[in-house]
């Protein structure tokens, strides 16, 4: 196969009719390690909104087993990729993220802006780092794969268009970044669990090399003292000499999905897709059960996984 066969095996698709398929061969096939990367950040962003960065606090999730929650979330999201919507396995992992979401009061624009993340982000990073740029087909998929995850998640209004989910997360970052001292928290153990991958002497020289990955608006909102500039561009001139190197090796012919990450250390045994993520209890710190909850897209989501538990028992 040559490096842009499988370019043209995705442009003979259906970029809307194939979105999955084309959204797996893109992320598994054409850019598993810009897409990990993408995703890691677009989750990142979030933080940066208050109310998302407290609430993360409060669960502790992210502060005291960050691992976790970062396989957990990588596993889930990768398990739809990788068998589809309407697999048992792509069902029981939409059940899942439904019923940990519906254990606390999160707003529709909240749900929507970290869809748009999802969208949004990975393009912005291939654009700018990946070995070649993302194609239309791509990235029609793209917002077809996830417009159908936030469908099955319950939220609404769901831009239709890629520019409108990338008018949609600009707007909102600008409305609400802000700093917030407990999304500060959560902002640094997500720092430290990523350097953690590494050799411990490493770990201040990544910790800043991702700082320099970061754009103004996040570094004032986490109130971190920017990295100078000439630091930023050798991070930033060595992220994209990375990508022309793999657009000179042979393209990859067996995919590849998060539950190969090496970063994905949580499950050496292998795991169950039913038991990923948390499973709230009332009482126990880090997982508020529901009292007056009023989100739409809560509600909505409760809706869907009735009805999808209906049809089809969880993957064992």
């Amino acid at each position: 196969m040559k490096r842009f066969e499988r370019l043209a095996q995705i442009r003979r698709l259906h970029p809307e009719k194939d979105a999955l398929e084309i959204y797996r061969l893109s992320s598994a096939y054409e850019f598993p390690w810009d897409y990990t990367r993408a995703l890691e950040l677009a989750l990142y962003r979030t933080y940066a909104v208050p109310g998302i960065g407290r609430l993360l606090a409060e669960t502790a999730e992210l502060t005291d087993r960050t691992q976790k929650r970062y396989d957990d979330t990588a596993l889930l999201l990768d398990t739809v990729v990788e068998h589809g919507f309407d697999s048992d396995e792509g069902r029981t992992a939409i059940r899942r993220i439904n019923q940990m979401h519906r254990s606390y009061d999160i707003s529709n624009d909240d749900m929507r802006y970290v869809l748009c993340t999802f969208v949004v982000m990975p393009k912005r990073w291939i654009d700018t780092y990946g070995w070649r740029r993302l194609s239309r087909h791509e990235t029609v998929a793209s917002v077809v794969h996830y417009s159908t995850m936030g469908r099955h998640l319950g939220i609404k209004d769901i831009p239709e268009t890629y520019e409108e989910f990338e008018t949609c997360l600009d707007a909102y970052e600008e409305a609400h970044f802000a700093w917030d001292q407990e999304a500060r928290r959560v902002s640094d153990a997500t720092l430290d669990l990523m350097a953690s991958w590494y050799p411990r002497p490493l770990a201040p020289l990544l910790r800043l090399s991702t700082l320099c990955l970061l754009d103004a608006s996040l570094l004032k909102a986490f109130r971190y003292e920017p990295p100078s500039a000439v630091t930023r561009a050798w991070v930033r001139r060595a992220v994209r000499a990375r990508g022309r190197l793999v657009r000179l090796m042979p393209p990859r012919r067996a995919p590849h999905f998060a539950r190969q990450n090496w970063e994905v250390k949580g499950y050496p045994n292998g795991y169950r897709v039913a038991d990923l993520g948390t499973h709230p209890v009332p009482g126990v710190r880090g997982c508020p059960m529901r009292q007056g909850r009023t989100s739409e897209a809560s509600e909505t989501s409760e809706a869907s996984e009735n009805s999808e538990s209906s049809e089809t028992s969880p993957f064992e």
